[in-house]
């Protein structure tokens, strides 16, 4: 776990939900991997030579961006892949099920953690596909908030995802603390918004933010 910033008064609490709510490097990889295979099938080329071409223009990407990541929802329309595509395939292709399962820590966690604070979910994936996640880690009843690539039609990093927590929380950035394990992806923005950031590694820097708060 790495703390960026704490608000003086934290107020609300903004969660990445992927590789943050749980930890599944077989999932997180799976998520990307099946939208690949799904281009690679469409543009009638081999898997590999999809997965070359992203990962090449991501690289290329970040070279050009001081090292920055740049989002697969992101890379996409590079290659004639709008947002509007993006959801699609992401509600249609992702099986949380398939990987995921409930967690009890996280579920106290959350709880301890609503007693005080308001808790909202920022996620590049559709809302949908998000709440399926979180049903299948046991917590979705603990998140009512979720803002999703289909919210605003945006992948994170993205200002409007994050006027959306704003309009949903009414919590300003001031008070609220972003939760991620992406720098770039996730905490970046929300740092120069006036916001808190911790990155984490896993849930298991999650189950940590009580005592850390």
């Amino acid at each position: 776990m790495t703390v960026y910033k704490i608000p003086q008064k934290t107020e609300a609490i903004v969660f990445d939900i992927d590789g943050t709510l749980y930890t599944s490097d077989a999932y997180v990889f799976e998520q990307v991997d099946v939208q690949i295979r799904h281009f690679a099938h469409l543009r009638g080329i081999p898997e590999d030579e999809a997965r070359r071409m992203i990962g090449d223009y991501r690289r290329e990407w970040a070279a050009a961006h001081n090292g920055a990541k740049i989002s697969l929802g992101n890379t996409f329309p590079a290659f004639g892949v709008p947002i509007e595509t993006s959801i699609k395939w992401r509600d249609e292709l992702l099986n949380p099920e398939q990987f995921l399962k409930e967690d009890s820590n996280l579920q106290k966690t959350l709880c301890d953690l609503q007693k005080k604070y308001r808790l909202i979910c920022v996620t590049n994936n559709p809302v949908k596909a998000a709440r399926r996640t979180l049903k299948a880690i046991g917590v979705d009843h603990l998140l009512p908030f979720v803002v999703g690539l289909d919210t605003c039609n945006k992948s994170k990093p993205s200002r409007e995802m994050l006027d959306a927590v704003f309009a949903l929380t009414g919590v300003p950035f001031s008070a609220c603390l972003s939760v991620g394990d992406r720098y770039d992806i996730d905490l970046a923005l929300p740092l120069e918004l006036g916001m808190g950031a911790v990155l984490v590694q896993g849930v298991e820097d999650v189950y940590r933010l009580p005592e850390l708060l």
